[in-house]
């Protein structure tokens, strides 16, 4: 077995098992960090893509201003990971309670539907 290279080829396997399972309770516990977790280029005050600046402006209007965010230009592993984790390829991406929500266009609907605020705050009506 060691001869044939099997044995060092099912060790490789192990450690690229052990680095998924870590990587995916690393990303569980950026998910759960707040009831409502955004997943950004850049940050609230200083956000490096359209997108992104249109996510925080749209929360802004709805007055929701309880969130955490992680800006994904700051660790690369975490940015390709977080696409897989969630089957979901576009940033940002936003969580409630440890739910992936969707991205900026889901919630542009859930604000037409006159749903975002209590989608993304379980509460009523604006002025949250």
């Amino acid at each position: 077995m060691i001869e044939n290279g099997e044995f060092e080829k099912k060790l490789q396997d192990q450690k690229t098992n052990e680095k998924e399972k870590n990587m995916k309770k690393y990303l569980d516990s950026l998910i759960s960090q707040a009831p409502l977790m955004l997943f950004i280029k850049g940050t609230p005050e200083t956000p490096r893509c359209g997108f992104t600046k249109e996510l925080i402006d749209l929360l802004s209007k709805a007055n929701i201003t309880d969130y955490k965010t992680f800006d994904i230009l700051q660790d690369e592993n975490v940015r390709q990971k977080l696409k897989e984790y969630s089957s979901w390829q576009t940033y940002p991406q936003i969580y409630v309670n440890g739910r992936l929500i969707g991205g900026l266009d889901i919630l542009k609907q859930m604000d037409e539907e006159g749903t975002l605020v209590s989608t993304l705050t379980g509460k009523q009506g604006a002025g949250v």
